[in-house]
């Protein structure tokens, strides 16, 4: 009886404290993989390659971040695929395209690596593909969300400026906030690319097109500060409704200035910090939290950006 308190005892104090451990254990050599379907020049990402850092000097584990650098699909797939073969203790995977990734990434836990789903994709397609987990933004809701306060406003259409519309979630934060404001999406949303001047003309020609749209809302700082200084441009900076997803230094000074209304918040840095704590400890002591991880919506206003401005772009 005694053997077996202490193994109770033992058992107890490992799960509940499980970062201690992690923190003190021979690392032995672990080494994961992060694949993003971010280009280069996507400088939201940057949060989490902090976050990806943080993680793993705290555990002593080797973090490699890999990317498609023009952001192609193909390229991805073909990257998680050689992420695979490289036999890495676990892989971290942005499900951008669930057709394009999808046979990669179940071969990849057919090969019994571990992988977990973050920032794009759905909770029910990381778990088709055999994924331990997701963390990320149900993308959806928060579109809704921002409609949904849009439409407290008197909001009844927007421009959606889309920089990325190949990847499904980009399309399914429009669509809720088309839901919420109880608009047809539509030609509401523009295929703006990721050129900042050719998304500052699209908005332009967009607006002068239809000039009693009621809203503005871009998908992150690709797309954010292009549209602030078409804004300006035309004169409609401050006057027209304009939220945004994520954050940076741009957002947060347009959001001071009065230009942003709101940013949504959907914590990179848990997506890049988080993965790396639970494969760690899986891998080490067979534990792991036994649902997905929802990251966001949060919302950052003006009441609340100096509390974050300093950590746009690094930190949040």
């Amino acid at each position: 009886m005694r053997s077996f308190m202490k193994k109770v005892a033992f058992a107890t104090a490992m799960a509940a404290a499980p970062l201690m451990a992690a923190s003190t254990a021979s690392a032995d050599g672990e080494r994961y993989v992060f694949v993003s379907h971010a280009p280069d020049s996507d400088s939201w990402w940057n949060t989490i390659k902090t976050a990806l850092g943080v993680a793993e000097g705290q555990l002593g584990v080797t973090v490699e971040y890999r990317n498609p650098p023009t952001g192609d699909i193909g390229d991805m797939a073909r990257i998680v695929e050689q992420a695979a073969a490289s036999g890495p203790d676990g892989i971290i995977v942005s499900i951008a395209d669930f057709d394009a990734l999808s046979g990669p990434i179940r071969d990849a836990v057919d090969q019994g690596i571990p992988v977990i789903t973050v920032n794009s994709g759905t909770h029910e397609q990381s778990a088709s593909m055999g994924a331990l987990m997701h963390i990320g933004q149900p993308e959806y809701d928060a579109g809704n969300a921002a409609g949904m306060r849009a439409a407290k406003a008197g909001v009844k259409s927007f421009l959606c400026v889309n920089h990325y519309i190949t990847n499904g979630a980009s399309v399914e934060r429009c669509q809720g906030f088309a839901d919420a404001i109880g608009a047809d999406l539509g030609n509401q949303m523009i295929d703006s690319g990721q050129d900042p001047a050719e998304i500052k003309n699209k908005v332009l020609a967009y607006l002068s097109a239809n000039p009693d749209t009621g809203a503005v809302l871009t998908l992150g700082p690709t797309s954010a500060a292009p549209t602030i200084n078409a804004l300006k441009e035309n004169g409609m900076a401050g006057d027209i409704y304009f939220g945004t997803f994520d954050l940076s230094a741009e957002i947060a000074t347009g959001i001071k200035e009065d230009i942003i209304s709101w940013a949504i918040d959907q914590q990179p840095f848990f997506q890049g910090y988080l993965p790396i704590v639970l494969l760690t400890n899986y891998n080490r002591y067979g534990l792991l939290v036994p649902h997905n991880i929802n990251s966001g919506p949060g919302f950052v206003t003006k009441d609340t950006i100096d509390a974050v401005a300093d950590m746009a772009g690094e930190f949040r």
